[in-house]
């Protein structure tokens, strides 16, 4: 008998609604990166590591938010969190580089996305047991979705009243939305939550024994592949808009193409969620994994706006599979007890893979002047990813 219902499709579309909203707020400073740098002497390290330090925040912050989250319930660290990134937003829109970093890295991350992302994806595998990899695609896809469209808001707003007004209306916006959804419809236990232990409501489909593996050494080689995979993945997101410019597009061209991108994102995850629901977890990641390879080695090759199009959208439509499929592959071979910290600490070294990947990315540039290093050295990691999937 299965614990799905309407009503966790509908807890899922709350949560989608607020991903989407809540990680617009890091993206203000991938469409501003380039008037963010402008003021601190060109160097696109500095909005590069706001950026990272938001990701890398939000993930260590994760790991006390989710155990939180499970004691006093989802929608009061929701709450929490869609506060605090508004005010991350009205300090890092103050322009100096302590404020970025502080307001990016502890408000917006560590406090902020915290609060949201992993105690969300916790709160909604509990209402799924039949369709969790496909609604954990779902889910997670308000993070690309974000992608895909603030960009395109940001880039209008940011034109006519600069990014440091957009930093505080959007501050304000994201309070607005949060916080009564979270209040209104995440307060009902899941399903899952209140399954008795041993039960198969309770239980992993499989086990790390079943890959004569003991379950902390695949859970280490599943969250070293996590950070690894993540490292070439921040790079195009991260630094698309940029990347345009430096070929001579317009910031306009590239945060469309950064739409096209996480667009194609949001479409291929559902099919990767379906396809981790029939193959399990291991299979879907390595296809991922080698997807995405391919797509950033083509980003270094592509230099006309046509071919930067194509790569782009293969570049989502690959990657876009790998986040959601760890999390699955922890509820696929560890215990629904052990998911509210089990999850988190993916959601870290993920998060750090995006963070350090991100300001890398930004480092290299600084470095050369030039993007295709950036994308050699994430093909590296990428290959080394693989590697430990197969």
């Amino acid at each position: 008998m299965t614990i799905e219902t309407r009503g966790s499709w509908g807890i899922a579309g709350v949560a989608l609604t607020i991903l989407f909203v809540a990680f617009g707020s890091i993206y203000i400073s991938v469409v501003a990166l380039t008037e963010m740098a402008a003021e601190h002497g060109g160097k696109r390290a500095i909005p590069a590591l706001a950026y990272s330090l938001a990701w890398f925040g939000g993930a260590v912050g994760g790991l006390a938010m989710g155990p939180i989250a499970a004691r006093i319930g989802v929608r009061w660290t929701v709450a929490f969190g869609a506060t605090m990134a508004a005010a991350g937003l009205a300090l890092s829109s103050q322009g100096a580089i302590w404020q970025l970093y502080l307001g990016h890295g502890l408000l917006i991350g560590a406090l902020g996305n915290a609060g949201i992302n992993a105690p969300l994806l916790v709160y909604t595998t509990g209402w799924f047991d039949r369709n969790r990899g496909f609604a954990i695609a779902f889910v997670s896809s308000g993070q690309y979705l974000a992608g895909a469209v603030w960009p395109l808001i940001f880039e209008r707003v940011i034109a006519e009243i600069g990014w440091r007004q957009t930093m505080l209306y959007f501050g304000l916006l994201e309070v607005a939305i949060i916080v009564p959804l979270a209040l209104l419809f995440l307060g009902h236990r899941s399903p899952e939550a209140g399954a008795v232990p041993g039960t198969a409501a309770a239980q992993p489909a499989a086990s790390a024994g079943d890959l004569g593996l003991k379950p902390n050494t695949l859970f280490a080689l599943l969250a070293i592949a996590n950070f690894l995979c993540c490292v070439p993945m921040a790079m195009p997101t991260a630094h698309l808009i940029a990347f345009c410019g430096d070929l001579g597009l317009s910031a306009r061209t590239g945060a469309t193409m950064l739409a096209v991108l996480l667009g194609c994102a949001i479409v291929s995850r559902q099919f990767w969620g379906w396809m981790a629901d029939r193959v399990g977890s291991l299979v879907t990641l390595l296809t991922c994994s080698l997807a995405q390879g391919l797509a950033v080695a083509a980003f270094s090759v592509t230099q006309d706006e046509a071919g930067l199009y194509f790569v782009a959208a293969a570049f989502g439509l690959g990657f876009s599979g790998l986040i959601p499929t760890y999390i699955f592959a922890i509820r696929e071979f560890f215990p629904s007890r052990e998911a509210s910290w089990r999850v988190p600490t993916q959601l870290l070294l993920g998060g750090s893979g995006m963070a350090f990947g991100g300001w890398f990315a930004g480092y290299l540039f600084d470095l050369y002047a030039f993007y295709a290093a950036a994308f050699t050295a994430g093909l590296l990691f990428n290959a080394v990813n693989t590697a430990i999937l197969v």
